[in-house]
């Protein structure tokens, strides 16, 4: 891995909200030039402005010739990215007998492929410069099985796989490839589906809160800043010997 003496540049998929924008936060905190993206321009650029950052891209990930382009871009005007952080993706709820192919399918294009896509996009340079960070941001749903989110479950194990691969490929260019899992988050996601459960069922958030945290020995949900944070260490200069690590931030739930 380069010297981090100089600001380094990192891409941030996924970083106009939520974990990602936490993310990108640090590594701006940290002195770091950092490229955000977003679903759209005007998210990315909203999140630009917002963080700070050096540079911002909006593009569907799961366009795979439009993320490549994109990467390219932002690697034009910041330089080559010297770490790529895969945050992108989102998830579809269904029991069983109503979770069909298609459902997996459309997991797996916005969860398995943009990572796929992403990290091609930059290995090249990575490897011509002498190594790189690689950090994905799978799930606690990558590590165990969850109900009723099948195809999402099968797309952060498929995550997990390719990070673990990747890992043995890259190792000896000097690229480290990991992956943090974190379990429930307490982001604008999480608010948005207690809102909808609260509604549906009737039930009291507070009770339903608790459903979602007991799992967790913590009894809380996680904080992006501790994804966030975990996220940084492992693009930092003394992680190099940490490859092909799925690291659970789930306070105890794996």
């Amino acid at each position: 891995m380069p010297s981090t003496s100089a600001p380094r540049h990192i891409l941030v998929t996924g970083s106009s909200r939520g974990i990602g924008q936490a993310i990108a936060a640090a590594f701006v905190a940290a002195g770091e030039r950092v490229t955000v993206h977003g679903r759209s321009e005007e998210s990315a650029s909203r999140a630009m402005a917002e963080l700070g950052a050096a540079g911002a891209i909006g593009v569907d990930v799961a366009d795979a010739v439009a993320l490549e382009a994109a990467i390219a871009a932002a690697a034009e005007r910041n330089g080559p990215v010297e770490v790529l952080v895969n945050n992108a993706g989102g998830v579809e709820t269904a029991p069983l007998a109503r979770l069909d192919v298609d459902a997996l399918r459309r997991m797996m294009a916005l969860n398995v492929e943009p990572v796929l896509t992403a990290i091609r996009a930059v290995v090249p340079a990575m490897k011509e410069n002498g190594g790189g960070r690689i950090v994905t941001i799978a799930s606690t749903a990558g590590l165990k099985g969850y109900a009723y989110v099948g195809a999402y479950t099968a797309a952060k194990h498929a995550v997990v796989g390719l990070t673990k691969s990747f890992a043995l490929e890259l190792a000896s260019a000097g690229i480290t490839v990991n992956a943090v899992c974190p379990g429930y988050t307490d982001t604008a996601l999480m608010a948005e589906s207690l809102d909808r459960l609260e509604a549906k069922t009737g039930r009291t958030r507070e009770a339903l809160l608790k459903d979602f945290t007991k799992v967790n020995p913590l009894g809380r949900l996680i904080r992006p800043e501790e994804v966030a944070d975990c996220a940084v260490w492992l693009a930092g200069p003394l992680a190099g010997a940490i490859t092909g690590q799925a690291i659970a931030v789930a306070g105890g739930e794996i």
